[in-house]
């Protein structure tokens, strides 16, 4: 179950992801290893844009620290799996 949980949270993180792609990505670049600004190019402005945006989906609040260790995509899931654990 746990597995599907965190599956349905990627799925939510890309789609996220996906709107501030530059025209040269592809969605399929996104896997959970991605490094948000050295692979997917998704700039600082855009990723502000997709933390505010991670904290409306999954309602929790990023602190400035979760931000500066937000490297790829699997850092940005593991910082979300910790605050909706830290708020259960």
């Amino acid at each position: 179950m746990e597995l599907l949980m965190d599956e349905s949270r990627y799925e939510k993180l890309k789609e996220i992801i996906k709107i501030y792609l530059p025209e040269d990505v592809s969605v399929d670049a996104i896997s959970s290893e991605s490094h948000f600004i050295n692979e997917l190019n998704i700039n600082s402005a855009n990723l502000v844009d997709i933390v505010l945006d991670v904290e409306d989906a999954f309602d929790i609040i990023l602190e400035n620290e979760d931000m500066d260790q937000m490297q790829t995509v699997s850092d940005a899931l593991q910082i979300i799996e910790t605050k909706i654990s830290d708020k259960a």
